[in-house]
This record gives C-alpha cells, structure tokens and sequence, in this order.
C-alpha cells in the first residue's frame, strides 16, 4: 500500500521542521552513501559465495567414535 499525497506531505514538513533546511542535502547525502556502501557490500559478499562454490570441494574422512556402555554394578 503507497501513502498518498497527504500523507507524504506531513513526512515531508515534519522533516523540514525536525531537521530544518539547512540539514537537509547533508542528510540526503548521507543516506545516499550509505547505500552505496551497502550495495557494495552485498556484491562483495554475492562474489565471495560464488567463489566459495565454485572452488572444489575437499574430502573429509570423519572418524567413528563408537561408545562403549559399561554397567555398573550395585552391591548390597
């Protein structure tokens, strides 16, 4: 669901008057940075994935444990 006019409006002053005229381009720059830096960020980590999956792939042996139950004994 988009705001309308009305509501965008009232952001709008309310910002103007929270922040003032004079605040507002350096704000307006600064969120622009900052999702700059975060679209940068997320095609840094999209190529690490890439190449992590494109790397291939070493062999692990596990080693089997087996555990050895042992009963206690009660003596009266």
């Amino acid at each position: 669901m988009l705001p309308g006019q009305t509501e965008l409006l009232i952001v709008l002053i309310l910002i103007i008057v929270l922040f003032g005229g004079k605040k507002i381009p350096e704000l307006a720059r600064s969120m622009g940075k900052a999702k700059l830096e975060y679209k940068q960020g997320m095609e840094e980590a999209e190529e690490a994935t890439e190449e992590e999956e494109s790397k291939p792939k070493k062999k692990t042996t596990k080693k089997k444990t087996t555990a050895k139950k042992t009963k206690k004994s009660t003596s009266k």
